[in-house]
């Protein structure tokens, strides 16, 4: 038969105290004051003097304030503006369509460019350092490479010493040619006549030759300037007559000054009346200005050779 299990001892139980008379001579304890009730506090614990553990890493977190959004940015070394560098700015509305299309009319108009480019090469010749010499030559003697013939008639006699000089650069061509004119019987020349003819292989002569030849009235006193047509790119005949009628004083000039391309001409005739001379009836300068074209045209075949 099984035994139940042992009670465990109680407590001895204390002595209460003796039951004191009302009379009896020891006074009333005093009477203890109600309990106050817990008072609100800014601490979250039920005891602000035993706060929980702090972690020293943590952020500090501000009181009722929303939180603030992340930075879009996920590149921590990335410039900042203020340093040096240009802001960043977001891409135009459009995006990569417009970028596209603003690439393609970059090419578009490159093209165009190009195009227009290689036009006006083709149309002006070149590249505007290359000579127009139309196939001109400047002969190392010009007194027989030129055509004098119209004058042959009028002064048929020969020089027989003329003179002639030729130079030839990278930047110019020259030929001159000075010849005496002398009538038959005359121990002195009667007239004279000059030519030359230059290639500028460098720079373009156009607006310096008409310059000097369309304004040489302006810088020489009492000549007639007269445009000529049909010989070479432009021409001016240029002539003063002095002699007034006379066949004894005075003098006759013209010259025919031509620009063909890069390459220029002149033909200059000049002769001077006096009682010394033996020449009594010289040409007009009609007449001699129609023999610088005469000639002028030949010489010019003559030196494309």
């Amino acid at each position: 038969m099984s035994t139940p299990p042992e009670q465990s001892p109680s407590p001895p139980q204390q002595p209460l105290p003796a039951p004191q008379d009302a009379d009896a001579s020891q006074p009333a304890p005093a009477p203890q004051p109600p309990a106050v009730p817990p008072q609100p506090t800014a601490y979250p614990y039920p005891n602000p003097q035993s706060t929980p553990p702090q972690n020293p890493y943590a952020q500090p977190t501000l009181v009722n304030q929303p939180a603030q959004p992340m930075p879009q940015s996920a590149n921590p070394y990335a410039p900042q503006p203020g340093y040096g560098y240009p802001p960043v700015t977001a891409p135009p509305s459009g995006g990569t369509n417009t970028v596209a299309r603003a690439v393609l009319w970059a090419a578009v108009g490159a093209v165009v460019a190009s195009a227009a480019w290689a036009v006006g090469v083709f149309l002006t010749g070149g590249f505007g350092d290359k000579a127009d010499l139309r196939g001109y030559t400047a002969p190392a003697n010009l007194c027989s490479g030129a055509d004098y013939s119209s004058f042959k008639e009028e002064y048929p006699a020969d020089d027989s010493s003329p003179t002639k000089n030729a130079m030839k650069d990278p930047a110019l061509d020259e030929s001159v040619c000075s010849l005496s004119l002398k009538k038959t019987g005359s121990s002195y020349a009667d007239a004279y006549l000059s030519i030359q003819v230059d290639l500028h292989k460098k720079t373009d002569p156009g607006p310096e030759f008409t310059a000097t030849w369309k304004n040489y009235g302006d810088s020489h006193t009492d000549y007639d300037v007269t445009p000529v047509h049909g010989i070479g790119d432009e021409a001016y005949l240029v002539t003063q007559d002095t002699s007034n009628g006379s066949t004894t004083s005075g003098s006759r000039y013209a010259t025919l000054a031509v620009r063909d391309g890069w390459m220029t001409y002149t033909m200059y005739y000049s002769a001077y009346l006096s009682s010394y001379e033996s020449d009594t009836n010289p040409p007009t300068l009609d007449e001699v200005t129609g023999w610088l074209k005469s000639d002028t045209k030949a010489t010019l075949q003559q030196l494309k050779g």
